[in-house]
């Protein structure tokens, strides 16, 4: 289980640009990113096999394409409960804070890739200690949640 992908963006609603390192701050999010801030959405986790199922359904879209910070190998994401803890690199840890979201209208990412996996596939976290985190790092799950916290759907 391995970070693949880092990807950040200045606006919502927007695909994500490509970075190599990037740094999570505690109880905002991913430095320099129009998702980080005050709330329970600050980053957002996408299974780079969902990425390539889209691939092979057709798409043609890449790694933050679907607005997702962080892409990884070896984990189901939107399998794990709202509340698990998962150590990502040297030092940083998130929770777990939604699975999904509703899309309220199609944004310029369902216009680019014509379709749009996030609110079915995509998990929202906050941050609950920072630190440096780089492509190739090692993502581990190591606190399962509590299911009745969910922000499901928001």
């Amino acid at each position: 289980m391995k970070i693949v992908s880092i990807a950040i963006s200045k606006h919502k609603g927007t695909p994500k640009k490509q970075v190599k390192t990037a740094e999570l701050i505690e109880d905002h999010g991913l430095d320099q990113d129009a998702h980080a801030g005050d709330w329970h959405r600050q980053v957002s986790f996408l299974a780079a096999e969902s990425i390539e199922t889209a691939r092979q359904q057709g798409l043609d879209v890449s790694f933050g394409d679907f607005a997702e910070n962080i892409a990884t190998t070896g984990i189901d994401w939107k399998s794990l409960p709202v509340g698990t803890r998962v150590a990502i690199g040297a030092s940083a840890v998130v929770e777990v804070t939604q699975i999904g979201k509703t899309c309220h209208n199609k944004c310029a990412i369902y216009y680019k890739a014509g379709d749009c996996i996030m609110p079915k596939e995509g998990v929202f976290a906050r941050v609950c200690r920072g630190g440096a985190i780089s492509c190739g790092d090692p993502v581990v799950v190591y606190k399962i949640g509590d299911q009745r916290k969910s922000h499901k759907g928001q």
